[in-house]
């Protein structure tokens, strides 16, 4: 859908630390933080000021808690867009960090084939405070936002802008905070330089997926597990998480290019879980590089017994992705072709 550069971008305050203010019980989410943006904004030097596009501002009823963030969040969030974005040229969304990687991805695979950029941000310290990363993130969203060239669900965090899908949370304070272990950046600012690398970007590298997917996603947090496999894990242990009947798909991190310990018993387990009807996905526990099922003889037993490769997707986008065909109609088979099927160019 054709938009023109007048259009303005959609600012959507969904929470985090970004808004907050002290208060005597500690930080806690602040009012008029539209008025607190604008003002703050209005400080830029003004060449600066002039570079940024016009735009509209919505609050969820709500804002999130990041850390608290469930998946039925994600699928107001991407309703919330989907009914918006084509009276803008573009949409920022303002979250918390913690969960604001989960969020990206869920975003991505909910708003497949979007025309326009979703710029994804937020900040490690609130906007008010002195010497905050809030109003330097809110000012590189705002101008990728306006970016045409960019029709896809990313995250703009510091200097950097990465593709939502690939984006991970690598440090607890730093204002660098944000990663992309397996894929090269979509952008990079240099002070007053926004650039864009388009042959990094989705629409150089994989278009035509359908347009949008909101799917049903209630209930969902509690059906897809999350389970790092350790030294010494039993299969009493792996069985109490998968052949609880309320599971319907499990993320599975493994060692190294994809291997899990030689017990037949483990195997048991993953294989009554597929046996009915589960979606088992691997990936690795390392940040860089991919697995391959099957390749060690250790990992020959995740092939045998149905699971999935995540290739070197991020637990973040792997977990999401997940959830997202559970929330879907579509049976097993279908789900375990698309989980593996490039979609949002999560995976290599």
């Amino acid at each position: 859908m054709t938009h023109s550069p007048l259009d303005p971008v959609l600012v959507i305050y969904a929470g985090g630390t970004i808004g907050m203010i002290e208060t005597p019980s500690g930080l806690a989410p602040g009012p008029d933080m539209e008025a607190r943006v604008r003002d703050a904004l209005a400080t830029l030097p003004d060449d600066r000021k002039t570079a940024l596009p016009p735009f509209t501002w919505i609050e969820v009823d709500q804002p999130i808690d990041s850390s608290g963030a469930r998946p039925e969040d994600w699928a107001r969030l991407a309703a919330l867009v989907a009914e918006q974005a084509s009276r803008h040229r573009g949409v920022v969304v303002l979250h918390g960090t913690d969960t604001l990687a989960w969020t990206a991805s869920s975003l991505a695979y909910q708003l497949q084939g979007i025309d326009r950029p979703v710029v994804v941000t937020g900040s490690m310290a609130p906007l008010a405070q002195q010497h905050s990363d809030a109003l330097y993130n809110l000012e590189s969203a705002l101008r990728y936002a306006a970016m045409p060239e960019l029709q896809e669900v990313a995250v703009s965090f510091g200097d950097k802008l990465l593709r939502g899908s690939r984006a991970r949370k690598w440090h607890t304070r730093e204002p660098d905070a944000f990663e992309s272990p397996n894929l090269d950046l979509l952008g990079k600012r240099h002070g007053n330089d926004f650039r864009l690398h388009r042959e990094h970007s989705l629409e150089a590298t994989q278009r035509g997926a359908p347009r949008y997917e909101l799917g049903d996603y209630h209930g969902l947090g509690e059906q897809v597990v999350r389970v790092v496999l350790w030294p010494g894990i039993q299969p009493w242990q792996l069985a109490a998480w998968l052949g609880d009947d309320r599971v319907k798909g499990a993320l599975i991190e493994v060692w190294g290019g994809g291997n899990v310990p030689d017990d037949p018993e483990l195997g048991a387990v993953l294989a009554e879980a597929s046996g009915q009807g589960k979606l088992l996905v691997a990936i690795s526990q390392c940040p860089h590089g991919t697995i391959d099922i099957g390749h060690y003889a250790a990992g020959k037993m995740l092939a045998d017994t149905e699971v999935v490769s995540g290739d070197d997707m991020t637990p973040e986008s792997a977990y999401t992705k997940l959830v997202h065909l559970l929330s879907l109609p579509l049976s097993l088979e279908q789900r375990r072709r698309l989980f593996r099927t490039p979609l949002v160019g999560e995976r290599g």
